[in-house]
């Protein structure tokens, strides 16, 4: 279980998409309490899941080839293949957005061609003198000037809000980008958890640690030296953004074939 938990940590904290989420807040007005409030709702995920699990576990493992267990590497089974076939999914994805923009572009016979004079199908016409046509050319059109078109008051959007300086939906927004995949094998791994041991604590604590460390060093160095940070986060943020595709890939691969491993050898062993 030790293994299992820090493995799906580390590949929640190396997740690129939330930490480029989480350095744009830090990067606006009142950036360190807007980071402040998005770690709080990205450990209440973990925190929240965990507890959820073992009170219905009552913190005890169920018992090896029970009906519990055998439930339990099945869900295991289920998640890390749904995890290997999302990751094979969007390494597909890539690879065709990358050849398609490495594809030349049309040519002009591949183009459609323009109508000319010399196609018998075309008829050019002259321009209808005024008021040959029957129609009132001084009547408004329908959404002239004279007739406004009413505004509708919408509701203001979370990027507005956070935009405006509101720190508190920083929190919703780490519940929406939380790697709910991968929280899920974390949450099915806990299950094994015993927690009459001091050590299964402290393996739960590092796991929450660990998945938050990555928000954690860039909230301190936001802190700590705040000129400095804004502009290495934002090139770390380009630098994540053009290698993304390939960190998540590759955390759902090795989640995910973990998980199926270990679930195919616990059902058939």
């Amino acid at each position: 279980m030790v293994f299992d938990l820090l493995l799906i940590a580390l590949a929640i904290t190396l997740d690129p998409l939330p930490l480029m989420a989480f350095v744009l807040l830090v990067s606006s007005a009142r950036g360190v309490w807007k980071g402040l409030v998005f770690i709080l709702g990205w450990l209440a995920c973990f925190v929240g899941v965990i507890a959820i699990v073992l009170a219905v576990t009552g913190g005890q493992p169920p018992a090896p080839k029970s009906p519990p267990s055998t439930g339990v590497l099945v869900a295991k089974l289920v998640i890390g293949v749904l995890l290997v076939v999302y990751g094979a999914h969007r390494h597909r994805r890539r690879r065709q957005r990358r050849d398609r923009e490495r594809t030349p572009s049309g040519t002009a016979a591949d183009s459609p061609r323009s109508p000319t004079a010399s196609d018998p199908s075309v008829v050019s016409r002259s321009p209808e003198p005024a008021g040959t046509t029957g129609r009132d050319d001084s009547a408004p059109s329908p959404g002239s000037a004279q007739d406004p078109p009413r505004r509708k008051r919408s509701r203001p959007s979370l990027g507005a809000m956070l935009d405006r300086g509101a720190i508190w939906p920083a929190a919703g927004v780490a519940v929406f980008l939380q790697p709910w995949g991968l929280v899920a094998a974390g949450a099915v791994t806990v299950v094994e958890a015993n927690t009459s041991h001091t050590s299964t604590w402290l393996v739960l604590f590092g796991f929450c640690l660990l998945a938050t460390a990555s928000l954690l060093a860039a909230e301190l160095y936001v802190v700590l030296r705040p000129a400095r940070a804004q502009a290495r986060l934002l090139a770390l943020r380009g630098w994540m953004e053009a290698h993304a595709q390939q960190a998540i890939v590759l955390g759902c691969l090795l989640v995910g074939l973990l998980l199926t491993g270990k679930s195919i050898y616990g059902l058939t062993g």
